[in-house]
């Protein structure tokens, strides 16, 4: 198989080559053109400068120029990058590393997506770097892409079905969206959360999926691995490297999301976005598979980082005890109903486990089916058995005692 041509760049190891991938190298290089003014104001009109984008107002206040005038300069200056007669030494690695990219995606990925597979790919992306670097190369690859390869690829901004993406420029998008139109109302159908491989399964035995086969069907020749790695899951990276399309449909399905966990479902659903502390509860224990104290559910949700709101392990507790889908199994130990755990003191387990069991069970049966409901020492199931006024021993089995 012909090696695609990112694999050429990383493998080979050009520094010529690679350097192209490096936005700030090549924004600063490019900036040299312009003079201090016009640098000072697309750093900050665009965020090359380490911080958040700034409005015309604000910048125009630095300069005592108004906002008009400042929107004249970023735009000479914009003109003066696209007319220079070196550009295309500069960009035309990148823009070869954004179509491979695209094209193996289908022709369409995610703002966030694109530039994170990016900054992957890029020199610095191959040492560890801080989060706040990755911004800022983030803020230059945008820049790059939007303002000076511009004539090759499009950003879409309003899109009935996809969120903010970048495409080829002349690229027709009617089978995409009619792909993300059926995924869209299968989800809704099913009224259930999928796991990647679930999802990817569902994409693939579209009718629409099956009609556009011809231009779904891409090689797929560039490891995205590195860029699969969450915080609380990892992708499995052979199944998205072989499904790179239907990857792409999900991360820019504008009505499809994925929660922390690598569920996918409707981004209003509770599960995929949680809006209570209760649904944070739920989504944590549900997550975890067994059951948890309170206090380790609230730093599991502050961990998390729904959102910017604190969970207090009091109001946690509270939520616990008001909610009957969840079940007290211990000392602050909490399960979800739904897991078969029931209400009740010890004795009213064993009362249920040996009245569903329709016959005298041994103490080391017993024992089994009561720990698999609560967090308790054998000690006190021995102790629920010793009470006479519910339990009777019928040789080396116990029953219930019949009144």
């Amino acid at each position: 198989m012909e090696r695609s041509i990112l694999d050429q760049i990383i493998t080979t190891q050009k520094a010529e080559e690679i350097a192209r991938l490096n936005a700030i190298e090549i924004i600063e290089s490019l900036f040299g053109a312009l003079n201090e003014r016009e640098r000072n104001i697309l750093s900050r009109r665009f965020g090359l400068h380490g911080f958040s984008r700034e409005t015309l107002e604000n910048i125009g206040q630095v300069h005592n120029l108004t906002r008009e005038r400042i929107r004249q300069i970023e735009s000479s200056g914009v003109k003066k990058l696209r007319q220079l007669e070196n550009l295309n030494e500069y960009i035309k690695g990148l823009r070869k590393v954004i179509n491979q990219l695209l094209e193996e995606h289908g022709g369409l990925m995610e703002k966030g997506y694109l530039l994170n597979s990016l900054v992957k790919f890029s020199v610095e992306g191959i040492t560890s770097r801080s989060e706040s670097n990755e911004d800022v190369h983030k803020s230059h690859l945008e820049f790059l892409i939007s303002k000076l390869l511009h004539d090759d690829f499009e950003e879409i901004t309003s899109s009935k079905y996809f969120k903010e993406s970048f495409k080829f420029k002349y690229q027709e998008l009617d089978h995409l969206e009619e792909l993300a139109e059926e995924l869209l109302s299968e989800i809704k159908n099913r009224k259930t959360i999928l796991k990647t491989k679930e999802i990817i399964e569902l994409i693939n035995n579209l009718n629409a999926r099956q009609k556009y086969s011809e231009k779904l069907n891409i090689p797929n020749n560039v490891d995205i691995s590195g860029v699969l790695k969450k915080e609380f899951f990892t992708e499995d990276s052979d199944l998205i490297n072989a499904n790179k399309v239907a990857y792409a449909l999900l991360q820019a399905h504008k009505k499809i999301d994925q929660n922390k966990f690598g569920d996918w479902g409707i981004d209003e659903w509770r599960e995929i976005k949680p809006k209570t502390i209760n649904d944070k509860i739920y989504l944590i224990l549900k997550n975890h598979g067994k059951p948890m104290h309170f206090i380790e559910i609230a730093e599991k949700i502050n961990k998390s980082g729904f959102d910017n709101k604190k969970a207090n392990p009091a109001t946690v507790h509270n939520e616990l005890i008001l909610d009957k889908k969840y079940i007290l199994v211990g000392r602050g130990l909490y399960s979800l109903r739904e897991w078969g755990f029931k209400n009740g003191t010890v004795a009213d387990v064993i009362v249920e486990i040996l009245n569903n069991a329709g016959q005298p069970l041994t103490r080391d049966e017993i024992m089994a089916k009561v720990l698999e409901q609560r967090l308790v020492k054998k000690a006190t199931i021995v102790l629920a058995l010793m009470d006479k006024s519910k339990f009777e021993k019928i040789g080396d089995k116990y029953a219930v005692k019949q009144v």
